[in-house]
């Protein structure tokens, strides 16, 4: 058995590393497109147009599309990556290559110490090879997370630009262009949003679908809200600027309760910063000089 776990551990390091070196290896297709470029293209020309990083960005992408998906996790891994911004076709492959170059990287590098304990770095490095899998979803989860928490900020001057909008007499649809267009440098994420909605209505999609796309591809409860209002005032026609003052007024009642629910919390989050740094320091300082004389009259009082 001790002999059998350094061997697995080679037989797989072996097979990953053939496994990489296949990835990596360039296909027919991307050696065509090269020579294209090299006849058609000046070589100076060709390197100042692409980036440095074209060539990890390929490497990513050859690694994404061989690397193994789940039907079942494509739809939210998608929904996700959206909600992050990268709505671009590529976004999901190249995921899948950050993913893939993370474990193998993770793996190589705790692999490196295995002439020292071969069975316990052997669970190191499969640990490692677990822990580059999950990482690249965990970041992506919280650059979505905080991509929604500004447009969540974002909601409150778009609902006082759109009433001012609507009520000087735009329609909805010119009044969600102008505001996407007024908030361009302000809140970027929320005006991609809005761009997408007047495209999409450009196309011809109905104003309802629009307006639900944007629900989902945000995942802020109060855009979806909104949303929700802005779907039921088309449908029963009613007034839109009144409905969007009433809306405005509750999501800022909503916003007030929020912060202060996060200063009633900063209270218990502060006992763990002042029980970890500041109470050792004050014990030390209190207790410390009195420790100090105890150790040094203890001896002559155990003698006596």
């Amino acid at each position: 058995m001790g002999l059998m776990m350094p061997l697995l551990a080679f037989m797989f390091g072996s097979a990953l590393v053939a496994a990489a070196a296949y990835a990596l290896m360039p296909s027919r297709a991307d050696a065509i497109g090269r020579r294209l470029d090299e006849l058609t293209l000046d070589r100076q020309d060709a390197a100042e147009e692409k980036p440095r990083f074209r060539s990890v960005v390929g490497v990513l992408k050859r690694l994404g599309d061989r690397a193994p998906r789940s039907p079942r996790e494509m739809g939210n891994l998608r929904l996700r990556l959206v909600r992050a911004g990268f709505r671009r076709d590529e976004a999901l492959t190249m995921f899948f290559g950050i993913r893939v170059a993370f474990s193998l990287g993770l793996f190589a590098a705790f692999s490196m110490f295995f002439h020292a304990r071969p069975n316990t770095v052997l669970m190191v490095a499969l640990g490692g090879l677990g822990l580059g899998y999950l990482l690249p979803g965990m970041v992506l989860a919280r650059i979505a997370k905080r991509r929604s928490h500004r447009i969540r900020l974002s909601l409150a001057d778009m609902l006082d630009l759109l009433v001012v909008s609507v009520e000087a007499g735009l329609g909805l649809d010119q009044a969600l262009q102008r505001v996407g267009q007024e908030l361009a440098f302000a809140y970027p994420a929320l005006s991609d949003e809005l761009r997408l909605i007047n495209l999409e209505l450009r196309a011809g999609k109905p104003r309802s679908e629009a307006l639900r796309n944007l629900a989902d591809r945000t995942g802020v409860d109060d855009l979806s809200s909104l949303v929700t209002m802005l779907i039921q005032t088309d449908k029963f026609g009613t007034s839109v600027a009144q409905s969007l003052r009433v809306y405005s007024e509750s999501l800022r009642t909503k916003r007030r309760q929020r912060a202060e629910e996060a200063a009633a919390k900063t209270g218990v989050k502060m006992v763990f910063p002042l029980v970890t740094c500041i109470f050792p320091a004050i014990w030390v300082i209190t207790i410390g000089p009195a420790a100090i004389k105890m150790i040094q009259i203890l001896p002559t009082v155990v003698a006596k």
